[in-house]
């Protein structure tokens, strides 16, 4: 794969400013005038801009309910209708994922994207199976499941319509403002105690959102979500992550907005920079903020015992040190003094009904 760098003009809509090799990779390389007029020369001298288009590719799945074990994570079965997030999100622990596809965590994660297109099939499969037991079944933790590419689509609502014929326990975790296209199906599942949302606004400050999470809904729209889903009678909370030392510091600002939209539920992470990320990372803070790049990494160093990033289960996300106690106190404060519950909502799985997917069997 070549590594080249886009000019900061030319990545209006992306989060980042270039294809960062993979860890799988074997070689990097990088684009240099040969004289010949390569278009990643031209790039290179920004001469011409690059504006990558999204492209979606589809796969058929093995399977579509994933398992963890992380005991730092609230549930322990996830479902992601697609892989690469079209949403940009700079910040996207998940990019690291797309090197198992051979692709770049970086520009390929936000125009490379791929569709489970069987996933209806598959997921009806395995919640009739006779040996599965219901859990909370969480949607769009690793990459949104509301990201632009549902619109046409339309996994997300596919499985909704399976999980509500089954009256299978779920919670959403999304930018995206299409989740209210589904309150037909989320309402009624609400009222059964069987589903809630968690709308993640990261900032209220709409520039900051514009080239942290380009192609997600506005703050202010991810607020009319929240009350939009509020007044239809779905439980529904905020994340307010991830928290960025010295970059969206108006985390008590956001639980307020979020409140009076009407979220019960919030909870929050700091800033996760696992394998690829942390580069790409640093490149942003390059480009976007020079004047404080030195002292953002320092932060998030200090809450990472000294590292970009540790992976122990007991910090990865709430991290460790003085930093981190600081944000934990402002959170903890700002949601007793709002009347927030720091629980996530408690779902009903008695109700659980897979013969409702299983073919009818014959009479005689």
């Amino acid at each position: 794969m070549t590594e080249f760098i886009v000019p900061l003009q030319a990545i209006k809509g992306r989060g980042v400013a270039h294809s960062q090799p993979h860890r799988f990779e074997r070689d990097a390389r990088a684009a240099f005038d040969d004289g010949w007029g390569t278009a990643e020369a031209r790039i290179a001298q920004g001469e011409e801009a690059f504006a990558p288009a999204t492209q979606v590719r589809f796969e058929d799945a093995r399977s579509v309910i994933t398992r963890n074990d992380s005991p730092d994570i609230g549930f322990n079965l996830g479902l992601n209708p697609y892989r690469g997030c079209e949403h940009g999100c700079v910040y996207c622990y998940a990019r690291p994922s797309h090197s198992y596809l051979n692709l770049s965590p970086g520009l390929d994660f936000e125009t490379q994207l791929i569709a489970k297109r069987n996933l209806t099939t598959l997921l009806r499969a395995e919640i009739a199976k006779p040996s599965y037991r219901p859990e909370l079944l969480a949607i769009g933790t690793v990459t949104d499941a509301y990201q632009p590419i549902e619109r046409e689509l339309r996994l997300t609502r596919a499985a909704l319509e399976i999980l509500s014929q089954a009256n299978h326990p779920l919670a959403i975790v999304t930018k995206g403002s299409g989740v209210e296209r589904d309150i037909d199906l989320l309402a009624p599942m609400g009222a059964q105690n069987l589903a809630a949302v968690y709308v993640t606004i990261t900032t209220l400050d709409a520039k900051l959102a514009r080239i942290l999470e380009p192609r997600a809904a506005a703050p202010y729209r991810r607020l009319r979500t929240i009350r939009t889903l509020a007044e239809a009678g779905i439980p529904v909370g905020v994340s307010v992550s991830p928290q960025i030392p010295f970059i969206n510091d108006d985390m008590e600002r956001v639980l307020e907005a979020a409140y009076e939209a009407g979220a019960r539920r919030a909870f929050y992470q700091v800033l996760r920079l696992p394998w690829e990320l942390a580069p790409m990372f640093r490149q942003w803070l390059a480009l976007h903020y020079p004047d404080r790049a030195e002292r953002v990494m320092a932060r998030v160093q200090d809450m990472r015992g000294g590292k970009d990033y540790d992976a122990d289960f007991a910090s990865r996300m709430k991290g460790q040190g003085i930093w981190a106690d600081l944000l934990r106190q402002r959170f903890v404060k700002t949601c007793d003094r709002l009347g927030y519950q720091r629980e996530r909502h408690a779902l009903a799985l008695s109700k659980f009904t897979p013969e409702a997917l299983r073919p009818q069997q014959a009479l005689f």
